[in-house]
């Protein structure tokens, strides 16, 4: 019999008898970065000083926000419902009219954007997890899905556990319904982004699950929408410009290709380019620009690895006609949704990316330098909460969602 005696924290003291000694952990994976600063840059030479405020309690998994010209705010909630919160912080019943969604691993109602002319159309689109015709939607017993995940891609793309789907629709002239739906794009169910071309990206998670699934090789075929950010006009079409129209075999809406689960997307303002981030396996989370027909390279090369502590593929971080991601994060932090930072209201802030963190329950701020991070700040680490949206508000302040099943609705100003 042996005794292990492990020291937990300051104070605390974990002992256990073992009938046997405890099989030897693989250590942790260490990777070279490409250049300096693509991970763990240093702290700001002076930390932030802010406030929170909260505007809104009370929502079920909030997942994304977008502000209406009034300054009220249309929110999803993961589980199929979409919401309008008042400026007081009120909010308001369901719309109708939503369809319905499956809610299973990362999959549900997503995101939620407004057209740039939504002031006098009224138009909208969301993103979201549709079940497949004829089957139900709802919450879904993980155990069929990751059974479904086991199977082989051929199968998985022919007998889909669920659609993943861009919807426009028409807010309703007394605010309480969706009308005129129509289903826009097939494919992509994670962040929206309107470009200032007129354009719109989607971007789209690979096949992925935690544990023990099979990384296969979608992200890296042209064939399907998966692992990959995509691209349309408004109204549906294709832009004439993507880099695969034409091109036999491929999905002439892809834009981007290799990447894992893109779950935080933005424009930069200074180049008009959209830059994206992403969870990798274990580590390897990513801050990436979605470069006209790039190769992002997942899963080729990674700087994570599998759950299991094994090595994805080869276990390279680079390989000619891959990109480089701009930053990466290993530990993982669980990226979600971002932003650059253009308000007056912090101006030590204008210029930043703000990226919120899941299971790492903070809000990242990184200072740039053209496409160099030259300081990473933990933001809201004192809250302990999983930070799914971060959006700059009219006032310019920033605006922040929880992802609880009490989520909040949360203000950052200036600290008085």
């Amino acid at each position: 019999m042996n005794l292990r005696i492990t020291i937990v924290s300051a104070g605390l003291i974990s002992i256990a008898l073992h009938a046997q000694a405890p099989a030897p952990t693989a250590p942790e994976p260490v990777f070279t970065p490409a250049f300096k600063n693509q991970t763990k840059a240093p702290q700001p030479a002076k930390p932030s000083q802010y406030a929170v405020e909260t505007v809104a309690s009370g929502l079920v998994q909030p997942w994304s926000l977008a502000f209406m010209p009034d300054g009220r705010m249309l929110v999803t909630e993961r589980a199929g419902q979409i919401r309008i919160i008042d400026r007081t912080g009120e909010l308001s019943d369901p719309l109708r009219g939503v369809p319905g969604v499956r809610i299973v691993g990362g999959h549900g109602l997503t995101d939620i954007a407004l057209d740039p002319q939504f002031a006098q159309n009224r138009i909208l689109y969301f993103t979201l997890f549709a079940p497949p015709a004829g089957k139900p939607p709802g919450p879904m017993p993980a155990p069929q899905y990751q059974e479904w995940l086991m199977r082989p891609p051929a199968d998985r793309l022919k007998d889909p556990f669920g659609i993943e789907r861009l919807v426009r629709a028409r807010l309703s002239a007394d605010e309480k319904s969706l009308e005129d739906l129509k289903v826009m794009l097939e494919g992509g169910d994670r962040r929206i982004v309107m470009a200032n071309d007129g354009t719109m990206f989607v971007t789209a998670a690979a096949q992925v699950s935690g544990g023990n699934i099979p990384i296969d090789d979608l992200p890296q075929r042209l064939d399907n929408p998966y692992g990959k950010v995509l691209r349309i006009n408004r109204d549906g079409s294709i832009p004439r410009d993507n880099p695969f129209v034409g091109k036999a075999g491929a999905r002439a809406e892809i834009y981007t290709f290799g990447v894992r689960d893109p779950e935080g997307a933005a424009i930069n303002p200074a180049t008009g380019q959209l830059w994206t981030v992403e969870h990798g396996v274990k580590g390897g989370d990513e801050l990436n620009i979605a470069r006209r027909g790039a190769n992002n390279g997942y899963p080729v090369i990674n700087y994570g690895v599998q759950y299991s502590g094994e090595k994805i593929g080869e276990g390279i971080t680079a390989k000619k006609g891959m990109e480089q991601p701009l930053y990466y994060w290993n530990p993982d932090i669980g990226p979600s949704g971002m932003l650059f930072y253009t308000g007056n209201l912090f101006p030590e802030w204008k210029g930043n990316l703000f990226i919120g963190a899941l299971p790492a329950k903070h809000l990242v701020r990184l200072v740039l330098k053209g496409e160099r991070m030259i300081a990473e700040e933990r933001l809201l680490v004192d809250l302990d909460q999983r930070i799914r949206d971060v959006r700059q508000g009219p006032d310019q302040a920033l605006y922040v969602l929880t992802s609880e099943d009490n989520g909040r609705l949360l203000r950052i100003v200036p600290k008085r």
